[in-house]
Parts: C-alpha cells; structure tokens; sequence
C-alpha cells in the first residue's frame, strides 16, 4: 500500500509538470531549477542572473523556503517578480506549488523564470517542476566528494555551478577530483562553470552562457 502512496504523489507531480510545461511553450517562458544545498550559492546564483540579464530579459523568481522570506526580500529589491514558497518543513518543491506560483504571479509572455528549490541534494531531483533547465550550484565549501554521494543530482542536472572557487586552496578543495566524480555519472556534454559570486571570477563565462541560450530560445 505504501508502494502505491508514493507512485501516486509521483504521478500526480509527473501530471502538474506535463501542465506546466504546456503552458510554458504556449506562453514562451523559460524556466529554470536551481537546486543545491543550503549555503551553496543558490540565492547568489539567482543575484547574478538578473544583475546581468534583467535589462535584455523579463526575469520573474518563485523562492522556496522551509519557513523564511529572507532570500524573497533580497530578489525583491532588483525590481522582479518574485513571490514566496513556505514548504512548512517538507524538503522540495512540488510541480502544483509551481502551478499556483505561476498563476498567482499572472506572468507576461516570453519571461524567464528561476525556481529556487529548497536546499537539499536529495529529495529535489525526483520532482520535475516543468522546468526546461536544471542547474545544480555546489560549493567548494561543502566538499570535493558531492558528485560522489548524491550522483542522483548531478546525473540529472544540466548545468553545474561550482561555487566559491576563491577558497579552494585555503581548504584544500581538490577540483579534478570533483570533475572525475561529475564525468563518472554525466556525459561529455555537462555544463559546468567554476566561478566565485563574491570576486566575480568566472561570472562573464556563466552569463554569457545563459545570454546565448535564452537568446536562442527567445528568436525561435
């Protein structure tokens, strides 16, 4: 019975998805995962994003949180739409909570959404939220072994930011180590980018990546 409990909640997120993903080439918006773990960069991810894209793009942020609002604050501040998920303690983000973010935001056409998922580099990767792109940030300061202990993640993401990349001598962050755990579970053709939010080291190559793919996908 309890077999059957999970398929069911899996199947009816897999439905909310299959919706949110038709509404979203009816309407020409792009959605983005971002997931990660707490402290990893996702908020500064997002930061980054609309600081060097909000004026070619319209930029809209759904923000999942366990209980807080403090990451919905700061994305306010930039002038976007953004609009608050409190999971209540549960530990991602489901495809109908999307649903009703979108609905609730009463979005234009040809906008890019970013989703913050809630930190946690679990439960997350098995819920689609409808999302044309994952992207996964992990910090250097969590660890060279994450590729290692949560493959599922990485396996499912399509880009992956690693974060803090100014402190990886100090803590001894060995990065081939990192890579050779992300090639053992994805393809040649992963997306990752080594950079650091605070001194901007890599930035430009992360932006101009998702410049070049929201352009293209805006001018079908």
């Amino acid at each position: 019975m309890e077999i059957k409990v999970i398929k069911n909640i899996l199947e009816r997120n897999q439905n909310a998805a299959d919706n949110i993903r038709r509404l979203a080439d009816e309407n020409k918006w792009y959605i983005v995962n971002v997931m990660g773990s707490p402290g990893a960069g996702k908020t500064s991810f997002i930061k980054c994003m609309i600081e060097n894209l909000k004026d070619v793009f319209n930029i809209a942020v759904i923000e999942g949180d366990v209980a807080s609002t403090i990451d919905a604050e700061q994305i306010a501040n930039y002038g976007v739409k953004v609009l608050q998920i409190n999971t209540g303690g549960a530990c991602h983000l489901v495809a109908d909570s999307i649903a009703e973010a979108i609905d609730t935001l009463n979005l234009l056409p040809k906008m890019v959404i970013f989703v913050e998922n809630i930190g946690n580099l679990i439960c997350p990767s098995s819920f689609d939220l409808g999302e044309n792109l994952r992207v996964v940030v992990s910090s250097a300061a969590e660890g060279d072994d994450k590729p290692y202990k949560y493959p599922i993640m990485f396996e499912k993401a399509d880009v992956v930011v690693l974060s803090k990349i100014d402190i990886v001598d100090a803590i001894g962050f060995d990065i081939q180590r990192y890579k050779k755990g992300l090639e053992a579970i994805k393809d040649k053709d992963l997306k990752l980018f080594e950079v650091s939010f605070r001194t901007k080291e890599g930035v430009e190559n992360l932006v101009n990546y998702f410049y070049t793919l929201l352009d293209s996908y805006f001018k079908k």
